[in-house]
């Protein structure tokens, strides 16, 4: 019963979003040009993206920033932003796919989440891993999909550094799923073992799975 009344919440709050963005887009600058195509395949711009965060664009001063690493682990992680992208780097094109209907694909370039949790030392009773923002949204993703699917936590995309408007100084790229899992502004990743957990928008009712093949809210 209380699912139902907060559906039309939430899908007054996407609709608002969505018309505040198509006034206010404007071309977003970068610190390089970016690449339009990989590999023989075609890539959408930076610019093809909404603006539908819960409190607008965070600017994180790069100075100050950590990322830590915690929860249910033996060794925490806090690290700079220079600490995180020398780290191994891995190249990923994927679409995001919104749930307004629109979708980007991009090339992603970032450090595999699952390789800091593993650094971390993330202990056996860790099923699901709770990513932090900036502005104090939340998601989460099973361990396991994280592991098998070697979700990255992009720094770059399109060959050009993650402009604030898109996340800086990471994003979560979770691919497969729809664009709620998609964390930006990451500040923190946490081991957890509750599978249950609820992020911003899954509790007001969109699935806690967030599969792109599957539905898009609670049964």
């Amino acid at each position: 019963m209380m699912l139902m009344n907060l559906r039309p919440v939430a899908s007054a709050v996407i609709v608002a979003c969505v018309l505040a963005a198509c006034a206010t887009r404007q071309p977003i600058a970068l610190d390089g040009a970016e690449i339009r195509e990989y590999e023989g395949q075609r890539l959408s711009s930076v610019d093809d993206f909404r603006e539908n965060s819960i409190r607008g664009p965070q600017v994180v001063p790069v100075d100050d920033y950590r990322l830590t690493v915690t929860g249910l682990v033996d060794r925490p992680l806090r690290l700079t932003y220079d600490e995180v992208v020398t780290r191994q780097r891995v190249s990923k094109v994927v679409t995001l796919h919104c749930v307004e209907g629109w979708d980007a694909t991009i090339l992603w370039e970032g450090v595999l989440i699952y390789g800091l949790l593993e650094e971390a030392g993330v202990r056996d009773s860790a099923n699901t891993v709770i990513f932090h923002a900036a502005d104090g949204y939340t998601s989460s993703l099973s361990l396991r999909f994280v592991r098998d699917a070697k979700i990255v936590l992009a720094h770059r995309m399109n060959g050009v550094t993650l402009p604030s408007a898109r996340g800086f100084p990471f994003q979560v790229v979770a691919e497969s799923k729809w664009g709620y899992k998609w964390v930006k502004w990451v500040t923190k990743v946490e081991a957890s073992d509750d599978p249950l957990y609820r992020g911003f928008w899954e509790r007001q009712g969109y699935n806690n799975l967030g599969d792109f093949t599957g539905p898009k809210l609670e049964p």
